[in-house]
């Protein structure tokens, strides 16, 4: 990115996005995996679209709706988790839509002419603001310091949770904290990739990662670097095509990670050819 556009403000403001949603990527990315949450993390993110709706409906600031309404969701699907009793996928099914219908529901509320949504679906990392970027300040350094102070605990969750049970260890309270941290990780995307596109964000640097070292701390640096690369030659393309930016991120991240299994795999089956 050529050095004068940093002149701009809306600029500064996207990379600095892109960084702070990289961190959370990297970090929870890693365990969201491990753990197979991938979808319900996406559940999350479509039902923050009710609190979207909700925020515009009240006159308060939509990125705090969709934070409060992804928390409240997090703690009810893991609740609903823990207990059992029906079957996960479905309830994780009848959230998403919920969530999604309730976001259309509270703008067709709404007085007036109703606002354009597209940049929370799909994002806009160009128009992030200030109060946006305050809000994934505190959340991306909030998510930082529990997994590195918790981090032997989540090792001990993701590697063997009957055993960390055993150890004294509370799993259930790390499991509620976890669905936390993705409903947090959700709003630091939103405004980066968008909500229908923040899967892709949360898994493809972890799963390149992931093929190319094996130890947990050093998946996630790789994963942070990696969601770096990726938000920030998206938000080039983006910028210089006049796409957006949500898009242009997803698609370079579908197609790095293309490129490296592909590499991978090459590689894997040369080391099998020598080997016979």
């Amino acid at each position: 990115m050529e050095l004068d556009l940093l002149q701009y403000q809306f600029i500064r403001n996207a990379i600095l996005a892109s960084i702070f949603a990289s961190i959370v990527c990297g970090m929870i990315g890693v365990i969201i995996i491990e753990k197979k949450l991938v979808m319900m993390s996406g559940g999350i993110a479509h039902i923050s679209y009710g609190g979207v709706g909700l925020g515009y409906l009240f006159g308060f600031e939509p990125i705090i709706g969709a934070f409060l309404i992804s928390v409240l969701a997090a703690l009810g699907i893991g609740c609903i988790r823990r207990k059992g009793g029906t079957r996960f996928d479905v309830v994780i099914g009848l959230f998403w839509s919920l969530g999604m219908a309730l976001g259309v529901l509270f703008i067709a509320l709404m007085p007036g002419y109703p606002p354009d949504l597209s940049s929370y679906l799909f994002g806009s990392i160009l128009s992030v603001t200030r109060t946006d970027l305050y809000l994934m300040a505190i959340l991306t350094l909030f998510v930082f310091l529990i997994i590195t102070l918790l981090f032997n605990y989540w090792k001990a969750l993701i590697f063997d949770e009957e055993f960390a049970a055993i150890l004294g260890i509370n799993t259930t309270f790390l499991e509620y904290l976890l669905f936390v941290l993705i409903a947090m990780a959700v709003v630091v995307l939103i405004r980066v990739v968008g909500i229908t596109l923040i899967l892709a964000l949360f898994t493809a640097p972890t799963a390149i990662a992931a093929m190319i070292v094996k130890t947990l701390s050093s998946r996630m640096v790789l994963s942070v670097l990696l969601g770096s690369i990726f938000c920030l030659v998206g938000l080039w393309i983006s910028y210089f095509l006049n796409v957006a930016s949500g898009a242009a991120i997803v698609i370079f991240s579908a197609i790095s990670y293309s490129l490296v299994y592909a590499v991978m795999a090459i590689i894997h089956r040369s080391r099998l050819l020598d080997y016979r």
